[in-house]
């Protein structure tokens, strides 16, 4: 018997380390394949979102990947309706649009800081609309730079602001449109999450933590009404080059605006939550493999953190005075 078991032990040890083996390596040929579906398959064969219906909604509409979007989606049929702080802005981005895309569009002037109170203005401008598609993208942080949490200036207000910019909007968003996108049997949401809601990010602690509220948030409304014709995507792009970040120049990490609305929306259909680019995408899948809480809490990442935003920094465009 003890012959048996000194005979079968190292088998069995050597079965379980292939099979462990075997699952590993499945595990990243199923993502490649993923990854090359959603990202260079979706380029050449892309989903019509004309079936959703007439009307695309977006908030943050007035710059950033907020406007790349809307201008993306006017370019593919959709009559824009665009919601936003600033009324000048709104004025000018929809006149932008009209007049390169002969689309209809509708300003909903809207400031997402404040709270439930604000929306029953929305729900009166969308009432009536065949709204297809809700691009839930208005967002902010609370400060320019990465900061501690007790040094935001105002933290108090600040917090409450950011919460409701980032979440509220976006519950609420999504509660006016999704009934009658139910009745009819067909929509799309849109929810712009971060690469900062996948992984606990210092010194971006709130605005991490929204993010990553959305994405839990989108992932669990999609598999509730799936079943009834809609589709809720979660996007978690890293750095495109936005005000929120100074417009950093571009290159192969830091996506431009327009072509990252572009590929992002080439991915709807293939995938439910993305990182919206093909950059992106490596870049994610690079950061799953070596991040983890215990990393991101060391003294050597803290180091590593303020070389990176010391580099990036110089990458910034310099502020127009």
């Amino acid at each position: 018997m003890r012959e048996q078991m000194e005979f079968l032990l190292p088998q069995g040890l050597n079965l379980l380390g292939q099979l462990a083996l075997s699952y590993l390596i499945l595990k990243q040929v199923w993502k490649f394949l993923r990854g090359f579906n959603m990202y260079i398959i979706s380029r050449v064969w892309r989903t019509d979102l004309k079936k959703y219906g007439g009307w695309a909604v977006v908030t943050g509409a007035t710059d950033g990947i907020g406007k790349a979007y809307a201008e993306e989606l006017a370019k593919r049929g959709f009559d824009i309706i665009l919601i936003s702080r600033t009324l000048e802005k709104l004025k000018t981005v929809a006149k932008g649009i009209e007049e390169r895309t002969r689309r209809k569009t509708k300003v909903i002037q809207l400031d997402f800081t404040g709270g439930p109170e604000i929306y029953p203005k929305v729900e009166k401008a969308l009432k009536g609309l065949d709204i297809g598609i809700l691009v839930n993208n208005v967002g902010m942080l609370y400060d320019e730079n990465p900061i501690l949490f007790l040094d935001v200036p105002d933290v108090s207000e600040r917090a409450t602001s950011i919460m409701n910019c980032n979440m509220m909007s976006t519950v609420q968003m999504t509660r006016i449109v999704l009934p009658k996108m139910i009745q009819r049997k067909k929509g799309l949401i849109i929810n712009m999450s971060s690469e900062a809601g996948n992984h606990a990010f210092p010194r971006l602690t709130i605005y991490s933590a929204t993010k990553a509220f959305l994405d839990f948030f989108s992932r669990g409304l999609n598999i509730e009404y799936k079943s009834k014709g809609i589709t809720v995507q979660s996007v978690m792009p890293l750095t495109v080059s936005t005000n929120m970040n100074q417009n950093m120049k571009q290159n192969l990490l830091v996506m431009g605006v327009d072509d990252y609305a572009w590929e992002a929306l080439n991915t709807v259909g293939y995938s439910d939550r993305t990182s919206g680019c093909l950059s992106h995408g490596i870049q994610s899948y690079l950061l799953d493999l070596i991040l983890s809480d215990s990393l991101m809490g060391s003294r050597f990442m803290a180091k590593f953190a303020k070389r990176a935003m010391d580099a990036l920094e110089k990458t910034r465009k310099p502020k127009q005075k």
